[in-house]
């Protein structure tokens, strides 16, 4: 327990985390991984390079100083992000690396402001968050292990099937090259793939949502070329499209993920946009298995319908639904998307437009995409009075704040 002199010194810093946060995180950042270059292994570059990594520790660190007395109130956060790092194989001997350079980064960016007594109340804070991850990391990896067909740490999967599903989107099946059977996962859980890309000196790790119903075969990811070459997301994603072939093996995780489809939730519209509609493959397949008659609305937006996937497979998960809608929303339609049966909009989803078409009674809404597209679609549901306990999203990378 802290004492109540280390809380109210903690919440002190509230302000000053408030701007320099960020400033804080992107030292931590640079100077742990100059020290501990082998963590390079482990944490996805990309998301360096734009920011977003820095970004969702400044804004966590900040939750924890907020709640400093109650940490109990950011469970919900903290389990999301546990499900990241047991993906990422983030063990309890990492913490002690990264609470010495968080410390060390928030000295040498407050500088004389950071007093003994601030630094010595941070080391004491850090101790006791850093367990609360420890410990429900720990029973995560207990259970992923522990599970019919779980296991610890990385596995080697075989690429039994390579599929392109449209003109920029393509599903890799994966396999156990054991030959064992694959443990249960809950619709919009995702996996962690890590391989190396020749040439390069570090391994890449991407964490990709399952595509397809849980079974004891196989594991679908559904992957988007970046085309842009200087594009830090591109690396991987344009490795698995030119390069990796049908044969070729990867590592993977245990599925994981709190971004799960609700049973209690009826109705449900599903709002997607780009390669975000992969959770919701999942997710409406699971339905079309279990319950036929619930009430859904499936909604994707992309630039057209060449460079968007699954239309056949919706189409066939329609056959099976008694209360399936489906629409379409194309930014830039060809000729064949204007006279498509689904076309909902040209252009742009918007509040008008959501509080038209989208809005059920007591309808739970599902959003996944990119974070503009997350950030239009979740303020138009709350321009037009949908809660926010109604309102469930997911990102690609580090969470980030919506408002």
């Amino acid at each position: 327990m802290l004492s109540t002199k280390t809380i109210e010194t903690i919440k002190a810093t509230v302000p000053v985390l408030e701007v320099y946060g960020t400033q804080i995180t992107t030292v931590f950042y640079s100077n742990m991984f100059e020290a501990h270059p082998e963590l390079l292994n482990i944490f996805n570059h990309a998301n360096q390079k734009k920011g977003r990594q820095q970004t969702a520790l400044a804004n966590t660190v900040l939750a924890a100083a907020q709640n400093i007395e109650r940490l109990e109130t950011i469970i919900p956060v903290v389990k999301q992000i546990a499900h990241k790092h047991r993906s990422l194989m983030i063990k309890p001997e990492h913490y002690p690396i990264v609470g010495e350079f968080l410390l060390k980064a928030i000295k040498e960016v407050l500088g004389d402001a950071a007093t003994d007594e601030i630094i010595q109340a941070w080391a004491d804070a850090y101790g006791v968050i850093a367990q609360v991850f420890i410990d429900i990391e720990t029973e995560m990896y207990k259970e992923s292990a522990s599970v019919a067909g779980g296991w610890s740490d990385y596995k080697a999967f075989s690429i039994t099937k390579k599929v392109k599903e449209s003109d920029e989107i393509t599903s890799l099946y994966l396999e156990p090259t054991d030959g064992s059977i694959l443990p249960d996962f809950k619709a919009g859980q995702y996996i962690t793939i890590r391989l190396s890309i020749p040439g390069e000196e570090f391994l890449f790790n991407r964490q990709y949502s399952l595509s397809t119903v849980s079974n004891t075969n196989f594991f679908r990811i559904s992957v988007k070329r970046e085309r842009t070459e200087l594009n830090p997301d591109g690396k991987v994603s344009n490795f698995l499209h030119d390069h990796l072939k049908e044969g070729d093996t990867l590592e993977v995780t245990v599925p994981a993920g709190e971004f799960i489809l609700e049973e209690n939730h009826d109705p449900i519209v599903f709002i997607s946009g780009g390669v975000g509609l992969t959770p919701f493959i999942s997710m409406l397949g699971e339905i079309a298995q279990k319950h036929p008659d619930r009430e859904v609305l499936f909604v994707h937006a992309a630039r057209n319908g060449e460079v968007q996937a699954f239309q056949e497979e919706v189409q066939t998960i329609k056959d099976k639904m008694k209360k399936l809608t489906i629409s379409y929303v194309y930014e830039n339609p060809t000729a064949k998307d204007l006279s498509h049966p689904y076309l909902g909009k040209t252009g742009f989803i918007d509040a008008d437009w959501l509080r038209e078409n989208t809005i059920l009674p007591n309808g739970h809404y599902y959003i996944c995409g990119p974070v503009p597209f997350l950030q239009t679609v979740v303020k138009g549901l709350k321009e037009n009075h949908i809660e926010n306990t109604n309102i469930h999203y997911e990102f690609f990378g580090p969470s980030m704040n919506l408002n």
